[in-house]
């Protein structure tokens, strides 16, 4: 359990990494990021039909997303608090969203441009560091 400041530095890391989440979902929904992601899952699952990669209408991918980032706003307080499971959950967080971030800047240096959500990444990618550091 944190206490004290450690508990309201880590809400506020937590916070962080939500409004980070925010505004990658934003700029990967106006850079069109299902239009790489669908066909690349098809063509992942052609070679390796046992992986359930699910491709997604904008509709359902959009919502998910919002549905997501809503919840984690949700456990704020928790974090505020420094309950003892939202360290497990940050660390989770913290590792997902970092990869995340990490393979939109990978993904662009290895395609040689800007690929859909590129622009938010680093937000993504400092906010998890910065998210993983307050719990550690």
């Amino acid at each position: 359990m944190l206490l004290g400041d450690g508990a309201s530095r880590f809400g506020a890391a937590w916070v962080a990494l939500c409004i980070a989440l925010g505004i990658h979902v934003v700029d990967e929904a106006r850079t069109d990021f299902l239009s790489l992601y669908n066909p690349a899952v098809r063509a992942i699952r052609a070679r390796f039909p046992f992986l359930p990669l699910p491709t997604f209408t904008f509709p359902y991918w959009l919502g998910g997303l919002i549905t997501v980032t809503v919840f984690l706003f949700a456990l704020a307080p928790a974090a505020f608090r420094g309950e003892p499971g939202m360290r497990p959950a940050a660390y989770i967080f913290g590792i997902v969203m970092a990869g995340n971030g990490l393979l939109h800047l990978g993904g662009s240096v290895y395609m040689r441009k800007a690929m859909p959500g590129v622009y938010s990444a680093p937000i993504i990618l400092a906010a998890a560091i910065y998210l993983l550091a307050s719990v550690w």
